[in-house]
């Protein structure tokens, strides 16, 4: 099972529309679990679940996190499945905003998401993460767990500032955890029309090289749409230039992993392409 966490400091790039379209394309051949750890809940309304009255939620995880060593049926009571085949989603509640005002202390609060999905590591071939925007229990336990970590960064000048947070934050975790974690910048609601979004994402790549994508993920309305309708834009409008984005993006990033797992780093960081 691999992990993969959407996440950025910045509200509004497109975490939750990269989760789950990028969910729904892997949904064709694995068994995919959408996780929802932002306190907003916008996958989990997505798939038109409240996250205002839910009983069973990502908080649940926390909140009875010594229910954790029952074993993987605690953890499987939280899932519920989606009208899509091998896909399906473990929901946010609005009540794990209560969490971040709690400090890590030593009883694991920030591993209770990885403790948790290794419990279903036999039941999902991957696992994406979608976080709340803003440092906190709940960005770190989505750390924590996850094998790749996807920063959508949107092509407008004040998204910069939100990048640099972010990357700034990694290289403390790092620090501390004295050990790198690798991402991948990926350039999103890009619009070709405007000098703003083209200057803005020639600055990302000058700057970052060596961790953005070459693909870019373009301004579609039928992103939008889809998620009026609750359903996932690889099925809503497959043909669609943001989802052939996508589908590019998630092809490089199979092929990424698979270069990897073999042992060739040749590429592995920039790649794709739109």
């Amino acid at each position: 099972m691999r992990v993969w966490t959407v996440a950025n400091q910045k509200g509004g790039v497109g975490k939750t529309t990269t989760s789950v379209t990028l969910g729904g394309l892997a949904a064709e051949h694995k068994r995919v679990l959408l996780l929802d750890l932002d306190p907003h809940g916008s996958l989990t309304s997505y798939f038109r679940q409240d996250p205002d009255t839910l009983t069973r939620s990502a908080y649940t995880l926390f909140s009875q996190r010594e229910r954790l060593g029952e074993g993987a049926g605690f953890v499987k009571s939280l899932i519920f499945a989606t009208d899509y085949p091998n896909l399906d989603v473990l929901p946010a509640a609005t009540s794990l905003a209560t969490l971040e005002r709690r400090a890590l202390g030593p009883d694991g609060l920030g591993l209770v998401v990885k403790r948790a999905l290794a419990l279903l590591a036999d039941d999902y071939d991957l696992v994406i993460i979608d976080t709340p925007p803003l440092l906190g229990v709940l960005m770190v336990n989505a750390l924590a767990a996850c094998d790749e970590l996807l920063i959508p960064v949107q092509t407008e000048f004040l998204a910069l500032k939100g990048l640099e947070r972010m990357v700034n934050t990694l290289n403390m975790m790092a620090k501390s955890r004295r050990q790198k974690l690798e991402y991948t910048i990926l350039p999103a609601l890009f619009d070709r029309r405007t000098q703003a979004s083209v200057s803005t994402l020639r600055t990302i790549r000058f700057d970052h090289p060596e961790h953005t994508w070459a693909g870019k993920i373009p301004v579609d309305t039928k992103l939008r749409d889809a998620s009026k309708v609750g359903v996932p834009p690889s099925l809503y409008e497959p043909e669609s230039r943001g989802v052939e984005a996508y589908r590019s993006l998630y092809k490089w990033l199979k092929k990424r992993e698979q270069n990897v797992a073999q042992g060739d780093t040749q590429g592995a960081v920039i790649g794709g392409g739109v």
